[in-house]
């Protein structure tokens, strides 16, 4: 007897997808350390007004030396499950974006996970520096909407601190610590979808503008040559996203980029408003006191808006990340 190649032979089962996925919860973590621009003067050729005008940072928080990354995770996390109105068991998939886990192995998510008490999700970090949140809820979203996983829990967390040359202020005055959360759950309907298809790629000829020195462990950065790229390659993948979900700029009510420098966040803000976009649409401004957070600050500064009033419930956000890789991405949401 052989064996039959024909097509068809066998049809597999597959999970029943949904309409797609909506945004349920959010949450946040950050040290309780304030490091003003006055106290990097004290280490470093440096000074308040410089660091302003630049990149628009005041303060920034710095974890303690034995805090871990997961520790801010799992804080962030555990906020988020408890926003979205369930229980840590009916989490079944956790996802952490990160580029600062001090090991590969084990990975943040499993960790994670079990620090928050949810037992044996499906587990993995995913690794696109300062895009990674975005890059995060695009694969969450795939995930619901194809009925792999009912919920799920994304993280984005930095503990950059560690990898920081506290005497070179081209670095130390940018980068900061932290964690935000959010959990996806299935939408009931194509009316309440709340994240749009993804859009994203990367520019792996740059790749050397951001990187770990080897010689020092440390964190480089080519801050004009990211300057020039993000400013002038953000806006049109942005703008891709809102034509993906089937929107205008003029539907955007809050635009959430990754906080790498105020300057790029108001020209990339800017570039929006010009090809649409409301003169009152809501601009995170999280960095000024969160700092730079890589793969954590796309999901701060939202928990952060909420907490002030600037972002509500049913507002439409263009959230977009970029950073190094190069790697981008961007996706409209409908806040919780």
């Amino acid at each position: 007897m052989t064996r039959s190649t024909q097509p068809g032979r066998i049809r597999l089962r597959t999970a029943p997808p949904v309409a797609g996925a909506r945004i349920l919860g959010m949450g946040s973590a950050q040290p309780e350390n304030v490091v003003t621009n006055d106290d990097l003067a004290q280490r470093m050729d440096t000074n308040d007004q410089w660091i302003r005008e630049r990149v628009g940072i005041q303060s920034r928080r710095i974890a303690k030396e034995d805090t871990l990354l997961v520790d801010m995770a799992a804080e962030a996390g555990s906020r988020a499950v408890k926003d979205a109105g369930i229980a840590p068991t009916e989490i079944d998939t956790v996802i952490v974006a990160t580029c600062t886990m001090p090991s590969g192995i084990p990975n943040a998510a499993a960790q994670t996970a079990d620090r928050i008490g949810i037992p044996a999700p499906g587990a993995f970090d995913l690794n696109a520096a300062c895009a990674g949140f975005s890059y995060g809820i695009g694969t969450a979203a795939d995930l619901v909407r194809a009925g792999s996983s009912r919920h799920v829990l994304v993280i984005g967390a930095e503990k950059l601190s560690d990898w920081i040359d506290w005497t070179d202020r081209s670095t130390a005055i940018i980068f900061a610590d932290g964690a935000g959360a959010v959990v996806l759950g299935p939408a009931t309907d194509e009316a309440s979808v709340g994240v749009g298809p993804l859009t994203w790629g990367s520019a792996g000829d740059m790749a050397q503008t951001i990187h770990i020195n080897p010689d020092t462990n440390a964190l480089f950065q080519e801050g004009q040559a990211v300057f020039r790229w993000a400013t002038t390659k953000i806006a049109p993948v942005a703008l891709k996203a809102i034509e993906l979900a089937g929107l205008t700029p003029a539907d955007i009510d809050v635009f959430v980029p990754h906080q790498a420098n105020l300057r790029i966040v108001d020209a990339v803000a800017k570039r929006l408003r010009k090809e649409g976009a409301r003169e009152d649409m809501v601009v995170a401004d999280d960095i000024v006191h969160s700092g730079n957070t890589s793969s954590a600050s796309i999901p701060l500064a939202m928990d952060h808006m909420r907490a002030d009033g600037r972002l509500r419930s049913g507002d439409v956000a263009l959230l977009a990340g970029f950073g190094a890789g190069l790697s981008f991405a961007a996706q409209v949401v409908i806040c919780p």
